[in-house]
């Protein structure tokens, strides 16, 4: 998939633009501080329906507007299909091929992203939610249902957490209500938990031979979906066992105040030939690790959805030594569109690079080459 054109009104530092991009690599050139990072986010939220870089929406909107528009023209091998999502203080509302969608779960996957920026470099060292939200944000690209799940479980886990409060600052013993809701709480954490292994199986298997090419054959890399909940294969024995845990471990939940099992606590591991990388492995092979994963992330949505994603690099190449540049810089060349943001491309000699959309940005004012 290819985005063709983008427009935003009263998005951040961009009260109106209009741009046409290369079906290869577009470089959004500029010093710091110009709003090169509004953009990729722009194609971002266009994508997700929501920012990687704030959770209060009001921040997209240029200040002293009342809503902020987004719209792109998004080309699949069948046919051009017009994306665009309004944020306001009424909420969001997202459009495909003009039409209102409902709910924002069938909007999102219409447009799949990869985004690397240098804070994904600590997706291996950084804390374990760093990890559940790359997980939960990938694999909702690709599956709306999964997207529902997800929404019914964090549902279903503050209703549970309130209800332990309740329980701890009452001392009411009765359980009722929090086996109730027990149910209702392991039939997604089961959902979740297998969707997430399956995910992070397929994930390590494009990601060992891309890792290896890296490292000329050096590295082994093993990614380990950790869970707090027994794995069992078979989906209603597993919720059995949830079950059991929980009603074993209710006393302990409730003198606690909060749920200890389940997907909202569960982890990745990354070891490289046989080592803990968060642990042990040099800056060097964190960074390799991460870039192994993203790669292969681009893989994987293109074995799922039949498309290769849209690859958005901000600042990241500054963050990559020369090997690592040009692994990147080769793996996604003729095949996946890319926005990269940068304060200049000297020094990088690739012919990906060389063949490149360039727009300067200065200020919010866009121009091209």
């Amino acid at each position: 998939m290819k985005l063709k054109s983008l427009s935003l009104s009263h998005y951040r530092n961009y009260d109106s633009v209009k741009l046409d991009f290369s079906d290869e690599v577009n470089i959004l050139i500029g010093i710091n501080a110009q709003g090169k990072t509004n953009l990729l986010e722009a194609i971002y939220c266009l994508a997700m329906a929501k920012s990687h870089r704030t959770s209060n929406d009001k921040e997209l909107i240029t200040w002293g507007e009342q809503f902020s528009h987004i719209e792109g023209d998004l080309a699949y091998r069948h046919g051009v299909i017009p994306l665009s999502l309004t944020i306001s203080s009424k909420g969001k509302k997202a459009k495909v091929n003009h039409l209102e969608q409902k709910r924002l779960t069938e909007y999102i996957g219409h447009m799949n992203v990869v985004l690397f920026a240098p804070e994904d470099l600590n997706l291996v060292k950084g804390s374990p939610q760093i990890r559940r939200r790359f997980i939960d944000m990938e694999i909702g690209q690709i599956s709306a249902v999964y997207l529902n799940d997800l929404s019914n479980f964090q549902r279903i886990l503050k209703q549970k957490n309130h209800h332990l409060k309740q329980l701890k600052l009452s001392g009411n013993t009765d359980t009722t209500m929090l086996e109730v809701l027990n149910e209702q709480f392991a039939e997604y954490a089961v959902k979740l938990t297998q969707r997430r292994k399956s995910f992070i199986e397929k994930l390590e298997e494009l990601a060992l031979p891309i890792h290896q090419g890296i490292t000329k054959q050096k590295e082994n890399l093993k990614l380990q979906y950790v869970s707090s909940l027994e794995y069992i294969d078979d989906a209603q024995a597993m919720i059995e066992a949830c079950l059991t845990l929980l009603n074993k471990e209710s006393k302990r939940e409730i003198e606690r105040a909060q749920s200890l099992f389940g997907p909202h606590r569960d982890d990745i591991t990354f070891a490289i030939n046989d080592i803990d990388v968060q642990t042990y492995g040099s800056q060097g092979q964190q960074r390799t690790t991460a870039l192994s994963v993203k790669l292969a992330e681009i893989e994987l949505i293109n074995l799922e959805v039949g498309e290769y994603p849209i690859l958005l690099l901000d600042d990241v190449l500054s963050e990559l030594d020369d090997l690592r540049q040009t692994h990147l810089l080769t793996t996604i060349q003729h095949k996946v569109q890319t926005f990269v943001t940068t304060t200049s491309v000297d020094g990088i000699e690739h012919e990906t690079i060389n063949r490149a959309k360039l727009f300067n940005v200065s200020d919010g004012h866009i121009s091209t080459n």
